[in-house]
């Protein structure tokens, strides 16, 4: 096998690894949203035991962020989110989620 090969295949392996090890929330880009709530609970996780913990902030109405339906997670009404404005996934209540590829 040529040096060129084996880079490739080597390449390949560690692109890979990377999407088996990375959260889903990091492999798919989330699709633009924005919240169409007044206000918003951010939070940092979210436990099926105890419901969501670690409150980040509060996003306003017309916040974007991020969420793609079908592929990111939602527990119990909990959506993973992307807060576009900050770089940061949380956690918001999917009726929150709104106006979607609107941005």
């Amino acid at each position: 096998m040529g040096m060129t090969m084996r880079t490739l295949v080597g390449a390949t392996a560690a692109v890979a690894a990377i999407a088996v090890a990375t959260p889903a929330q990091a492999v798919v880009p989330p699709e633009h949203a924005v919240i169409v709530c007044q206000s918003a609970s951010f939070y940092a996780n979210y436990d099926s035991s105890s419901g969501p913990s670690g409150l980040i902030r509060v996003l306003g109405y017309g916040n974007k962020v991020g969420h793609t339906r079908g592929v990111h997670p939602v527990y119990n009404g909990w959506a993973a989110t992307f807060d576009f404005g900050k770089g940061d996934w949380g956690y918001v209540r999917i009726e929150c989620l709104g106006g979607y590829d609107s941005w």
